[in-house]
């Protein structure tokens, strides 16, 4: 499923989160302060291009928690915006739900990247 899922998901709204995140880490690395706030995005743009088969885990200390802040204000607000946005979309149809709740998960992610990891 993972493989098959991840082909339809780049055609069911996962290039255009890709590509926000991108975005976001190009924006971020203009200033050398932002470089490691860039490179977090680029990190998490490589899970938005394929999200099946992967899961995130949450966690950090207050280093993580007051970048969260900064990102949440700056950036983090647009791309959970709009990854709730296609989610909910997808979630009309029963076949889109999937996809919906990955879009979901790139929501949750987008409010808090800094102190979470990928685990395949």
């Amino acid at each position: 499923m993972g493989c098959l899922g991840n082909v339809l998901w780049f055609l069911c709204g996962g290039f255009i989160s890709g590509i926000s995140w991108l975005l976001m880490g190009c924006l971020w690395c203009i200033t050398i302060v932002g470089i490691p706030i860039g490179l977090q995005c680029f990190k998490f743009a490589t899970l938005s291009f394929s999200p099946f088969g992967k899961e995130i885990v949450y966690g950090g200390g207050v280093g993580s928690f007051l970048l969260n802040i900064v990102w949440l204000v700056l950036s983090g607000l647009p791309l959970a915006i709009e990854s709730a946005a296609i989610g909910i979309v997808l979630c009309i149809t029963i076949v889109g739900i999937p996809f919906g709740l990955q879009h979901f998960k790139l929501a949750k992610l987008a409010l808090m990247p800094f102190g979470s990891y990928v685990a395949s």
